[in-house]
């Protein structure tokens, strides 16, 4: 469906990433409302909008646009109105009424043919009419991108990124090679950016095509969590998606490897490609861990054994043969790993390590890849932990674009004289690199983490290929103590781990064990029973069965968001039951979701500049929330279009409305939402998903995130295919390689 019409008011508009409701007067007069992603509109703009009519269950009937054309303005009015709103430089309102009351209908072709005549306005010079001149000719050509991007399957959403990278000859450069399209824009349609090239007079073998297939294979491999791919596998790869033989494929990777775009690396009898950044990646950290590993041991401390035992008297603590197994090699090694499942002391290692190193004068530091991590780290040592990002000061400049990674970025330096990173497992090959980048000669590093947990989001297996490797002094914790033993939560976790399925009451009587009753699993099928099992828990039920309250002590976590059981349904069921509608707390709509005050939220992307403020219990000022924070929705100032937000940890933060993006409900999380955090009560529902969703680290990392109470409610079924489904996806990496060959 098309419409033609004109911009008249701008409700809303979202500066990063140009979503936009706006009322738009069609050319019979009528009046709508439009949303979608309009990159470049302003009020009085003349647009032709294609899409379709929807149903709102709150505003009634709207046009979404799904792509659109700016047009010239069709009427005298209309294009005052354009010429007024601030998008031409040098013209306002006044001056934009007299250049048409000048010109009339002649108005576009004297902008366009012969801007010297606008010097006839009083307080236009000649060089200001040349200016005006250039600046309308350059909105011209700004118009033309949405509809001609729209041709290559790319949305207008990613026009706007294509426009600032290319600038105003966008349209010339795409023209005389599309197949740019694929190194600025993420996950695009090849065979339809490949069949626009062909359809142009691009030769099936030219370079730039072959180039472009290549390079699109290895990104593709990268959304897999692979930072390399075989080259015989690629061959047969691009051979049948450009359908060029593989000679002609051999020779272009060849000049690109000339080019340094990608590395050949021979490893185990096999060549392996990568994306430049990709392989530098892991150069980097396989040079730098090796070479902290092996620099002299200049902050040992002395008369380990003895300070030691000391700690042990002054404390009351009885550390096992395991844990001090980790506390004398982290002493003896500059570089060292420490691993384990739940209940295994990890965490009192920690604390050992801070208390020892505290005593004798040296500085520890603490980090994790999240916030929500680092805060449960803080929690559990008494010190301050920081995120990855924060510590390193990497900040925006880190981008999840992961087709232009610079890892020769500048980093600052840690000031620390050991470094302890927790949640290792969530850290991919970018964020280490950056990290080993920062850390001194001398500094001792040490890696925390659980390689049965979910893989890190980005490329790379980082914990688990520098435990396999060898190189690395690695502890392995396997015995879990005895309050940790009488936890069902922690057996059954580990069991899950070991294939194996939740202990049976015969089992537990069998073994004579007084077990903690903090495991509890509902088999139900039905996934509206399911729902109401959910809410039933979230309500007073727990409420009398441990005085648990939703908003401070539970949270729901599911493997998936979509479908009755994702995160979406949820959250939406969920607000209505914990939060429903109420005429004393105001609401605001964004998207699709209605954020009301007394909302549990969670921050969903790294935010840097937001300002923050702690008033309690001493007034306290900063920046930055982080990717996976928790908070609550204090106020909805609707008329100075923003939000006030109280964070877990006493943050207060305004957003402003067009800030929205970055939040959303936290009543039920995906369990990759909640890896790195712990819960007083998890209730996790298992129902039906995607096959690659239905993994067992996934269940042994959502059974872990409890610390008081578990609660499984789903699919017996699924539960099982879950435990025995143990294929997690072997990610091609080479670190592990790279770090054998360092000490060869």
């Amino acid at each position: 469906m098309e419409l033609e019409g004109e911009v008249r008011e701008i409700i809303y508009k979202n500066e990063l990433n140009s979503y936009c409701i706006a009322v738009f007067e069609t050319l019979d007069g009528n009046e709508l409302t439009i949303v979608g992603y309009l990159p470049f509109i302003n009020i009085g703009d003349t647009l032709k909008v294609m899409g379709k009519m929807v149903e709102h269950q709150e505003y009634g009937e709207q046009f979404k646009v799904e792509t659109f054309e700016k047009m010239m303005p069709q009427s005298m009015e209309a294009l005052e109105r354009y010429l007024a709103n601030g998008t031409i430089k040098g013209i306002g309102p006044a001056t934009a009424k007299k250049i048409i009351e000048t010109f009339g209908e002649d108005t576009i072709n004297i902008f366009k043919f012969e801007p010297t005549k606008l010097a006839q306005i009083k307080g236009i010079t000649r060089d200001k009419a040349i200016e005006i001149s250039q600046s309308f000719v350059e909105n011209w050509e700004v118009w033309q991108i949405v509809g001609f991007l729209d041709k290559f399957g790319i949305g207008p959403q990613s026009a706007e990124t294509i426009y600032k990278k290319l600038g105003i000859n966008a349209i010339d450069e795409i023209q005389a090679n599309p197949y740019i399209l694929v190194d600025l824009v993420n996950k695009v349609n090849f065979n339809q950016i490949d069949k626009m090239a062909l359809d142009i007079g691009m030769e099936y073998n030219n370079e730039k095509r072959i180039r472009s297939g290549i390079k699109h294979a290895l990104i593709l491999s990268t959304y897999n969590g692979h930072c390399a791919v075989i080259y015989e596998n690629l061959l047969k790869f691009v051979n049948e998606l450009l359908r060029v033989n593989e000679e002609e494929i051999e020779d272009v990777l060849i000049n690109m490897k000339v080019k340094e775009e990608l590395v050949i690396e021979e490893r185990e009898n096999e060549e392996w490609v990568y994306l430049q950044a990709y392989y530098q990646a892991e150069k980097n950290i396989a040079e730098k861990l090796i070479t902290l590993d092996q620099y002299t041991n200049i902050k040992k401390i002395d008369r380990f054994k003895k300070e030691l035992e000391l700690f042990e008297e002054k404390t009351n603590i009885e550390l096992s043969d395991e844990q001090k197994e980790a506390i004398t090699a982290i002493n003896d090694h500059n570089v060292c790993v420490i691993t384990g499942g739940p209940g295994t002391g990890k965490t009192t290692i920690i604390k050992t390590i801070i208390d020892l190193y505290k005593h004798n004068e040296m500085k520890p530091v603490l980090c994790a890849p999240t916030g929500r991590a680092a805060k449960r780290m803080t929690e559990t040592t008494g010190e301050e932990a920081k995120t990855l990002h924060r510590l390193l000061e990497i900040g925006s400049i880190v981008a999840n674009d992961t087709q232009n990674v610079n890892t020769s970025l500048s980093v600052a330096p840690i000031d620390a004289d050991i470094i302890i990173v927790d949640e290792m497992s969530m850290v991919d090959v970018f964020l280490m690199n950056y990290l080993c980048k920062a850390i001194y000669n001398g500094t001792k590093l040490i890696l925390v983490g659980d390689t049965d947990q979910l893989p890190s989001v980005g490329p790379g297996n980082v914990l688990k290929d520098v435990i396999q490797s060898e190189t690395i002094t690695t502890i392995t914790l396997n015995k879990i103590f005895r309050q940790a033993a009488q936890s069902k939560i922690v057996i059954n976790s580990h069991r899950v781990n070991e294939g194996e399925h939740f202990i049976s009451k015969e089992e537990m009587e069998a073994e004579e064990n007084n077990y903690l009753e903090d495991f509890f699993y509902i088999n139900e099928t039905d996934k509206n029973k399911i729902l109401l099992q959910v809410l039933s828990l979230s309500g007073e039920r727990l409420k009398n069965y441990g005085d648990y309250d939703f908003l401070k002590n539970i949270q729901i976590i599911t493997p998936t968001k979509k479908g009755d059981l994702g995160t979406k349904e949820l959250n939406r069921q969920l607000q209505e039951k914990i939060n429903p509608e109420d005429e004393t707390k105001k609401e605001r709509k964004f998207g699709d979701s209605i954020f009301r005050e007394g909302d549990r939220i969670m921050q969903i992307k790294n935010n840097y500049e937001i300002y923050w403020e702690k008033r309690e219990p001493v007034f306290e000022a900063g920046s930055g929330i982080f990717n996976g924070e928790f908070g609550t929705i204090q106020k909805i100032n609707n008329e100075e279009k923003q939000m006030q937000i109280q964070f877990d940890d006493e943050k207060i933060a305004w957003y402003a409305f067009n800030e929205l993006e970055q939040i959303e409900h936290a009543y039920a999380i995906t369990v990759h939402k909640g890896q790195g955090s712990e819960f007083d009560v998890v209730i996790m529902v298992v129902g039906p998903s995607a096959p690659m969703l239905l993994t067992r680290n996934l269940l042994y990392t959502g059974m872990t995130r409890a610390k008081k109470l578990l609660i499984m409610i789903g699919n017996k079924n699924v539960i099982d295919f879950m435990i025995q489904n143990a294929d997690n996806k072997k990610r091609n990496t080479g670190l592990g390689f790279k770090l054998r060959k360092c000490i060869s």
